[in-house]
């Protein structure tokens, strides 16, 4: 048996991206979540504490130009991975819209031919009443 006919075309596109599609999709979905949100705070809080109650050692004192500098470089990387993320989105949406389309397209002649047949049997049955109308006159 194909396995492929037990999946459906999100998993089939899922499996068919190559690996820098995954990750792009995995860092957008990590990166717009409020888990990562919660944890860069707490880092921030965290790197601004520790510079500013360090007595002797501050690796990084304000204005925080290193954290500056994470930042700037993480949303260098973040913006077009993020954006690799949505060009792929928007493809997997009108992959969707398609498949959606051939199937009410499917649906609409599979409803078609069941209204044909439904009023064939209506004629053939009415055929019928009239026959027997007609034997009974």
């Amino acid at each position: 048996m194909n396995m492929n006919m037990n999946k459906n075309w999100h998993q089939q596109h899922y499996e068919s991206l190559p690996f820098g599609g995954r990750v792009a999709d995995a860092v957008a979905k990590g990166m717009g979540s409020w888990r990562f949100i919660i944890l860069q705070t707490v880092f921030v809080i965290i790197w601004m504490g520790l510079n500013l109650v360090a007595y002797f050692k501050h690796w990084d004192a304000y204005p925080f130009i290193l954290l500056n500098l994470v930042f700037s470089t993480q949303a260098a990387y973040a913006a077009p991975i993020i954006m690799m993320a949505q060009n792929r989105q928007n493809e997997r949406d009108r992959i969707q819209a398609q498949e959606d389309y051939n199937t009410n397209k499917e649906a609409k002649l599979e409803i078609e031919a069941l209204a044909k047949k439904l009023n064939s049997i209506e004629v053939d049955k009415l055929d019928k009443i009239i026959r027997i109308l007609e034997k009974i006159e």
